[in-house]
């Protein structure tokens, strides 16, 4: 769902980007995220940290400022015929380059969007919160508890009518995930979805993700947690049973945000086959999206 900014020269997210953009006939969106894997991050040129895991607070401040310069690149990039740009970061054109008698002064992307484009971007921690919707873009929101979720989706309603001026229709510039597991049986589902779930959270635990689950504190849960899939169930965080339970849990959280227009549904976990994966979409498809449609 996401482009992770810092693994990427930005200039080939802008290249690959705007093919698939003007390909598709305008329909691609710019989703761009910060990252959340060091094993990836590390070998590809930058270092990921986390808000919610103050150990990796001088990482953190690196990969935002590194994301800062490189979406700042991207979006000159695309939408400027021609554009320079001079950070701590990056550095373009490069000082020096000889070209028809002078030296390159700026650069230009190849291809560039035929059509208007939407970034959105993904928010889990409260700084990246207050700066989305400042920027205009739309926000992804997942992994949280429902309260938590609530919290969010009205704060950036909140943000986005002080900086724009203009009060977001219900549900407007957000996205919401949810994690989601369908079987004939609510037995069956549990059992379906358990080892897939621990494993999901086995990989993710670690980076800071579970401060999105409720604490018995009524706080956010301590970082590292590594949640039970009962626990992820009673945060509203998967939605696992039968196609209608599943069905009526969306339409509640469409109830309780005060409106959904965009929808992800993260049905693939950690280790399931791909037969399982088709077997998901399509109960998905025909038995539980056309009851909250």
């Amino acid at each position: 769902m996401f482009n992770i900014v810092g693994q990427w020269h930005p200039l080939r997210i802008g290249e690959d980007f705007a093919t698939v953009h003007n390909i598709s006939g305008g329909r691609a969106i710019l989703e761009i995220g910060r990252g959340t894997v060091p094993r990836e991050a590390e070998n590809l040129g930058t270092q990921i940290g986390s808000f919610d895991n103050p150990d990796m607070a001088e990482a953190d401040e690196l990969n935002r400022k590194q994301f800062d310069e490189a979406v700042g690149v991207l979006h000159l990039a695309l939408d400027n015929e021609s554009f320079s740009f001079h950070g701590d970061v990056y550095d373009f054109p490069v000082p020096g380059i000889p070209d028809s008698g002078g030296f390159v002064e700026e650069l230009s992307l190849l291809p560039r969007p035929l059509h208007p484009y939407e970034t959105w971007q993904v928010i889990t921690s409260p700084p990246t919160l207050e700066v989305v919707p400042r920027n205009g873009w739309g926000g992804v929101m997942w992994l949280k508890h429902h309260s938590f979720m609530k919290q969010y989706w009205d704060r950036f309603a909140e943000i986005y009518a002080e900086i724009h001026g203009r009060a977001l229709e219900p549900g407007e510039k957000r996205l919401l995930v949810l994690n989601t597991c369908v079987e004939d049986t609510h037995e069956a589902a549990i059992d379906s979805v358990r080892n897939g779930h621990d494993e999901y959270w086995k990989f993710l635990s670690p980076y800071g993700w579970t401060k999105g689950y409720m604490g018995p504190d009524w706080k956010p849960a301590q970082a590292g947690l590594i949640p039970t899939l009962e626990e992820s169930i009673e945060n509203k965080v998967w939605l696992v049973g039968t196609a209608d339970e599943v069905a009526e849990q969306i339409s509640w959280y469409r109830e309780y945000l005060g409106g959904v227009e965009d929808l992800a549904i993260f049905a693939a976990m950690p280790g399931d086959p791909y037969r399982k994966v088709e077997d998901q979409l399509h109960r998905l498809g025909e038995d539980v999206l056309p009851q909250v449609t």
